[in-house]
């Protein structure tokens, strides 16, 4: 254990000495070799020796380049988070954003699933994962406070690690087993049928006999789980409000004939909307519109109130976030 007095950060330390001759070896080369030993045969089989047996010398002038234990696992890991495309990030549209770097982050897991073996509580600040705080969390920088980041982060990153590493812990289960998935199950069922049969044991019969998600596929579970989890994020977004329309004017008609077709539109129509938009709280010939208009609508996603509309349609949702959740919706479902 190295004294905090005697400690300098890996990432302080020049990777060379201004005088002296020049080193053989990278730091670089000693992270991939061990990285490359990692995947092949478990991070207990990354040593020095083994390193230096790798890429062909000493042990002990590896010290010189690595100082420690610590340090060769902090270099490991963030090289690994090198390997997550946040290229263009952040792009403007923070759900893609967050989605890609989800998927990447998992990918990289399942590349090297000894990732789930290392305890790191404290971090140690190298260039990569500097460089995913400043792409990843500036996704969501523009729309709400740091703290507000950083419990939204924290939030999405235990999603990831959670699923993947129940998902690495699965594989291991079966690969020791000696069985294939579908072999593991087929073990099980005669337990499960029992516990259903037994009529003791209610929720955890509607999850054998109603519940989807254990039958998905983990691509698509973890895909399930991360839209969720998106949405959730949205809801905690502020609303993004709209750009102020001139008077007289209507959304998405072009600018030429604005106040026309308006005209055109009220003269045409009887005097429902005439009524509705005139008479507040009034008897009106259009119960509809007076009942829109007087009494406030609440969102048919989130149910907060749905801010007034002066001219046009009364909107059904509180913000572009919501309607957005509401196409989703309708999207999966198949309408």
């Amino acid at each position: 254990m190295v004294a905090d007095a005697e400690y300098v950060n890996i990432w302080m330390r020049p990777e060379r000495t201004a005088v002296g001759r020049k080193p053989t070896y990278s730091r670089a080369q000693i992270t991939q070799a061990a990285v490359r030993i990692a995947d092949a045969e478990g991070l207990e089989a990354a040593t020095m020796r083994r390193i230096a047996a790798e890429i062909g010398t000493g042990a002990m002038s590896l010290y010189r380049y690595v100082p420690s234990r610590d340090d060769l696992i902090e270099l490991m890991a963030d090289h690994l988070m090198g390997e997550i495309d946040i290229t263009g990030m952040p792009s403007g549209d923070w759900r893609a954003d967050l989605k890609r770097y989800a998927n990447g982050l998992r990918a990289m897991w399942l590349r090297h699933p000894w990732v789930a073996t290392v305890h790191r509580s404290l971090p140690g600040f190298g260039p990569n994962q500097l460089l995913l705080i400043e792409r990843v969390m500036g996704a969501l920088d523009a729309h709400v406070s740091i703290d507000e980041n950083l419990r939204l982060m924290a939030l999405l990153n235990s999603h990831i690690e959670g699923a993947v590493r129940e998902e690495i812990s699965m594989a291991e289960e079966v690969r020791r087993s000696g069985l294939s998935a579908s072999e593991w199950m087929a073990r099980s069922s005669p337990r499960i049928h029992q516990l259903v049969n037994s009529g003791k044991y209610p929720i955890f019969t509607k999850i054998v006999t109603e519940s989807h998600q254990p039958h998905l596929n983990r691509d698509d579970q973890f895909r399930n789980g991360l839209e969720h989890l998106l949405d959730f994020i949205a809801v905690a977004l502020p609303p993004t409000p709209e750009p102020p329309r001139p008077p007289g004017t209507q959304p998405g008609l072009p600018g030429a004939h604005r106040d026309e077709t308006l005209a055109a539109a009220i003269n045409e129509t009887p005097a429902c909307d005439e009524t509705g938009i005139t008479v507040i709280g009034g008897t009106s010939a259009c119960d509809e519109t007076s009942e829109d208009v007087a009494s406030p609508r609440s969102c048919t996603v989130c149910g907060r109130p749905v801010p007034p509309t002066v001219t046009g349609r009364p909107r059904q949702y509180c913000s572009r976030a919501c309607r957005q959740r509401a196409y989703r919706t309708r999207t999966r479902a198949g309408t």
